[in-house]
């Protein structure tokens, strides 16, 4: 079975060898690179082409955001997770919008920062339970914020929408990931998987913190939740 190709970038030497031996520790991950500074990771992204690059965000020469938006402008199917100490709302916005499909606190075990990296495989996004609820916070307490004068009211219900799409939204919008909703719902992981595709074209909404905002519009998440 071929292995998964893995580029790191992290300006500590520490932290990068941590994260090979940790990486060489599964059958299917292979470190084919490694960066200790944003330029340098664009430079090893499209010279190497890795499957997945583990990203930090505060490097020398360019940062983690920039650099990941420069690799995903050379080459848009690029997967870049991730991978750092700050859990702050204004990063996880700034990376999201630069394209990354993966935020991992460093402070993650071996299988939490396995599961990130295959998610991205897979094209699914993936993130810590902290920065789950980070951007659920964040999006509950925007909703709450009075509508601008004439704005319209929210409607309560998307028709476009079946019973089982809106129940896999709301657990979407509370940071599940596929295999979470399938096992909560006992479903198949490809059944979910369905779905979740099927929301995204029916409100051409193609992005996580997207589905969370509709799902709040919808009343599917409460700032109790």
């Amino acid at each position: 079975m071929p292995k998964t190709r893995i580029l790191i970038a992290d300006d500590h030497d520490v932290v990068r060898s941590g994260l090979r031996v940790l990486l060489h520790s599964f059958p299917d991950f292979a470190v084919i690179g490694e960066a200790s500074d944003g330029e340098q990771a664009v430079r090893l992204a499209s010279e190497r082409k890795p499957d997945v690059i583990l990203m930090d965000i505060s490097m020398p020469v360019l940062d983690g955001i920039e650099a990941t938006t420069r690799i995903l402008q050379q080459q848009p199917d690029a997967r870049v997770v991730i991978l750092s100490v700050h859990e702050d709302e204004e990063y996880v916005q700034q990376i999201l919008k630069a394209g990354a499909c993966g935020y991992v606190l460093k402070n993650a075990g071996r299988k939490e920062i396995a599961q990130a990296i295959r998610s991205a495989l897979s094209g699914e996004r993936f993130f810590s339970p902290g920065i789950s609820r980070l951007i659920v916070d964040g999006f509950i307490r925007r909703s709450a914020e009075p509508p601008a004068p004439g704005s319209e009211p929210k409607s309560s219900a998307d028709h476009r929408l079946t019973k089982r799409e809106t129940e896999v939204l709301g657990y979407i919008a509370r940071g599940f990931t596929n295999r979470q909703i399938a096992k909560t719902l006992f479903l198949s992981f490809r059944t979910i998987n369905t779905h979740r595709t099927n929301i995204m074209q029916k409100l051409d909404i193609h992005d996580t913190a997207g589905l969370v905002r509709h799902a709040i519009s919808l009343g599917l998440l409460q700032p109790d939740s």
